[in-house]
C-alpha cells in the first residue's frame, strides 16, 4: 500500500513537471519568413526562458491546418499579414479572444480586431511610388487620381490576386461606394503601361528601368530594393495627405482557438506590442511600429512622414468578397 502511495506521488509529480514544462513553450504558425520572425522569438526566449517553437507556410494552409487539426493543434499563435487574412481566420473559427489590457493599451483599436480575435504588430502602408524623371513635381496627387487620362499607358500594377490590393480596392469601396470605385478600378486598368507584375519588386524595377512611370506597392519592398541598391532612382509618395490619407496595413497575430499553452502564448503577444520587442519586429521587416509609442528605424523614418488612413483594417477582411468580385468586373487580373 505504501509503495502504491508512492507511486501514484511519483506520477503526480511528474504530471506537473510535464505541465510546467510544456508551458515555458509556444507553437506559432507564421506565414512571415523565418528570418523576418526568428530574431524575435529568440529575444523573447533570451528574456524569459520561454522556448518559441514556430512553423513557416503560405496563409491559406496554415488557416486550413489549424482548421483540420481542430482540439489536437499544437499552434498556440497563428502569425501572418493582411487584416483581410487575419478577418479571414476569424471567420473559420480558430481564433478566440486575446482578452488582454496590456494589447489594447498598446495598439490602437484600428489595427485591432473589433472582436479582439488579432491584433496588428506591425504596419506598412500600400503607397504610390515613382519616377522623379519622369514624373513632374505636383503630377502625384492620390490613388483615385491614377485612373485620370494623363496617367495612360504610365502606370503598372501587381496583380489582383494579391491580398494587398484587395484590401487596398475594399478600404476604396468603404470610402467612395462600389460604384465610384469601379470606375477608379477601370481607370487605372486602361492607364496600364504593361501587364500587372507578380510581385511589388518587379514593379519597382520596372518604375527604375523605364517601363512605367508609376504603380503602388507596399513600402518594405521598396526599402529591401533600396538597402541593395542605394542608387535606386524609384521614390515613394504619400498620397491622399489632403483626404483620407495613405492606405496601411499590417502583420499581425491571433491567439487559435485551441492554443495548448494559452496564457504563456498571450503574454508572448503581450511582449510583442512593447517597446523593446516593436523595435525590434518593425525594423527586421522595414516596416512601422504598430504601437505609436515607438519611433521607426533610420530608414523608414527616411522615407518621410505621412497621415494614415483612419480606416479599421479589418475592413480589408470585410469587404474582401466584395473588392475580388469588383476587380474582376473591372479587368483587373
Amino acid at each position: 500500500m505504501q509503495a502504491r502511495k508512492g507511486l501514484l506521488a511519483v506520477l503526480a509529480l511528474t504530471a506537473l513537471s510535464s505541465a510546467v514544462q510544456a508551458a515555458e513553450e509556444v507553437v506559432v504558425y507564421s506565414s512571415r519568413i523565418d528570418e523576418l520572425i526568428k530574431p524575435v522569438f529568440d529575444a523573447y526566449t533570451a528574456k524569459t526562458g520561454v522556448d518559441v517553437k514556430f512553423i513557416t507556410d503560405k496563409e491559406a494552409p496554415l488557416m486550413a491546418r489549424i482548421k483540420a487539426e481542430g482540439e489536437n493543434t499544437p499552434a498556440d499563435l497563428l502569425l501572418t499579414v493582411d487584416g483581410g487574412n487575419l478577418w479571414q481566420a476569424e471567420q473559420m473559427g480558430i481564433l478566440q479572444p486575446l482578452n488582454s489590457a496590456v494589447v489594447n493599451d498598446n495598439i490602437p483599436s484600428q489595427y485591432r480586431s473589433s472582436t479582439d480575435g488579432w491584433t496588428g504588430l506591425s504596419l506598412r502602408a500600400r503607397t504610390i511610388v515613382y519616377s522623379p524623371e519622369r514624373v513632374e513635381e505636383g503630377e502625384l496627387t492620390t490613388y483615385e487620381a491614377l485612373a485620370d487620362k494623363n496617367w495612360e499607358g504610365r502606370l503598372c500594377l501587381r496583380t489582383s490576386k494579391k491580398v494587398y490590393n484587395q484590401s487596398l480596392t475594399a478600404t476604396l469601396i468603404e470610402t467612395h461606394g462600389a460604384e465610384k470605385t469601379e470606375e477608379i478600378i477601370k481607370g487605372w486598368v486602361n492607364n496600364l503601361a504593361t501587364d500587372v507584375f507578380a510581385d511589388d519588386t518587379a514593379l519597382v524595377q520596372a518604375i527604375d528601368a523605364g517601363q512605367c512611370d508609376v504603380g503602388i506597392v507596399n513600402t518594405y519592398y521598396y526599402g529591401r530594393l533600396h538597402a541593395q541598391n542605394p542608387d535606386l532612382k524609384a521614390k515613394l509618395f504619400w498620397p491622399n495627405q489632403d483626404g483620407r490619407g495613405v492606405h496601411v496595413n499590417l502583420s499581425g497575430i491571433g491567439l487559435t482557438k485551441h492554443a495548448p499553452h494559452p496564457e504563456a502564448a498571450r503574454k508572448l503577444v503581450e511582449w510583442m506590442t512593447t517597446p523593446e520587442a516593436q523595435s525590434i519586429f518593425a525594423d527586421i521587416n522595414m516596416e512601422f511600429p504598430a504601437n505609436p509609442e515607438v519611433k521607426s528605424s533610420a530608414e523608414v523614418s527616411a522615407w518621410g512622414d505621412f497621415k494614415a488612413d483612419t480606416i479599421p483594417v479589418e475592413v480589408a477582411g470585410k469587404r474582401q468578397a466584395e473588392a475580388i468580385m469588383l476587380m474582376d468586373r473591372a479587368g483587373w487580373r
